[in-house]
């Protein structure tokens, strides 16, 4: 499983000859791309409405979109989705050569337009190789989407969905701030957690050694990885 970050919360994750973006926004600081240099995804997964998670939706409106219905509905009628999985907290789909999970995340959603939009709750999800999340021989990243520090990274994701790699915000103000974060890798048991959702704009500027300090603090065993914009891990 190979993990690019494009800054933000934007992610591409390639299983096998599968490929997924998350969360595309492209407009961030942390990237030299634009969406139309990214090859078009197998699948495009969104983990809630806002601006700065769905920006770049229009750039691919022929792949297959994986959110809650009320997500799914609001792509299809405003940013030109033609085929689209809905699905919801808890439930597991197969995609490609992946299985996408979805989980809490605690947050706001909401869209305003000529109407008001119900967009279903925000989310996180886990992205399998193949088996889904839990499996003892499946490789498993979550991405938390926008969220508080929360108990089921605790007692469901982190003892029954065992993730590898986290992905975690830790800009605070919108989200988790880089001790609450902290505390989320000390739950989840990751064996990599890497920050997201930071230094975007202004609001979310902080220091990310501090969420390195906390993380080396509470959970030594655990390797932070901080990745430039566009860089890959692979797991």
């Amino acid at each position: 499983m190979e993990l690019t970050w494009h800054g933000h919360s934007t992610w591409q994750v390639t299983v096998d000859s599968t490929t997924l973006l998350i969360d595309p926004f492209f407009d961030n600081p942390h990237t030299s791309l634009s969406a139309s240099d990214v090859p078009t995804p197998d699948y495009l997964v969104c983990t809630h409405g806002h601006a700065d998670h769905i920006a770049d939706v229009d750039s691919f409106t022929d792949t297959t979109v994986v959110a809650t219905p009320e997500l799914c509905a609001y792509l299809e009628a405003e940013h030109g989705v033609t085929e689209s999985i809905g699905m919801n907290l808890g439930g597991t789909v197969e995609c490609g050569d992946a299985t996408v999970t979805m989980v809490r995340a605690d947050h706001t959603n909401g869209a305003m337009t000529t109407y008001e939009y119900d967009l279903g709750l925000p989310v996180g999800v886990l992205i399998s190789d193949g088996e889904p999340a839990s499996a003892t021989d499946s490789t498993t990243f979550y991405h938390a989407g926008d969220t508080s520090l929360h108990t089921e990274m605790d007692a469901v994701i982190g003892d029954h969905l065992a993730p590898d790699v986290a992905a975690l915000p830790v800009g605070d103000h919108f989200t988790m701030g880089p001790r609450q974060a902290a505390i989320a890798t000390e739950w989840l048991d990751v064996g990599t957690v890497v920050p997201m959702h930071y230094d975007t704009f202004p609001p979310i500027e902080i220091d990310v050694s501090d969420f390195e300090s906390a993380v080396a603090e509470r959970t030594p065993q655990t390797d932070v990885i901080v990745l430039d914009g566009d860089e890959s891990i692979t797991v």
